[in-house]
C-alpha cells in the first residue's frame, strides 16, 4: 500500500514533486522540500486555486502584500487563483511534506 512518507530521498537538490491523482477538475500532488524556497523575486501566479496542507516539517509562505504565514504539521491554506505567493523557506533539517490539491473553480449553479 502506498504511503505519503515512503520513498523520500535523503538528499534533495530540488523539491520533489509527484502527481498522485488526477481527474477532470483536479490534481493531487505530494511535494517534499528540505531547505528549499522560491527563487528570489519569484512569485507563483497560478490559473487554478490550490488547497495545500503541510503534513510534516515546517515552512513559511508569503502572499504578496501580506504578513508571512508560518506553517507546521496540520496547517492548511486555500490559495485562490492568481493570488501571488512564494515559499520563503522550508525546514533544512527534516523533510517538509506537503499535499496540494489543484482544482477548478466550482460552478455557481448547484449540481
Amino acid at each position: 500500500m502506498p504511503n505519503l512518507y515512503d520513498d523520500i530521498p535523503d538528499g534533495l537538490p530540488q523539491e520533489l514533486l509527484e502527481t498522485l491523482l488526477t481527474g477532470r477538475a483536479f490534481r493531487v500532488e505530494r511535494i517534499v522540500s528540505r531547505g528549499h524556497a522560491s527563487p528570489a523575486g519569484f512569485w507563483y501566479d497560478q490559473d487554478r486555486p490550490e488547497w495545500v496542507i503541510l503534513l510534516r516539517g515546517r515552512a513559511c509562505l508569503q502572499f504578496e502584500g501580506e504578513e508571512p504565514l508560518l506553517m507546521g504539521p496540520g496547517d492548511y491554506v486555500n490559495i485562490p487563483a492568481h493570488k501571488r505567493h512564494r515559499v520563503d523557506w522550508t525546514a533544512p533539517d527534516v523533510p517538509t511534506v506537503w499535499l496540494a490539491l489543484h482544482y477548478d473553480e466550482p460552478n455557481s449553479e448547484p449540481l
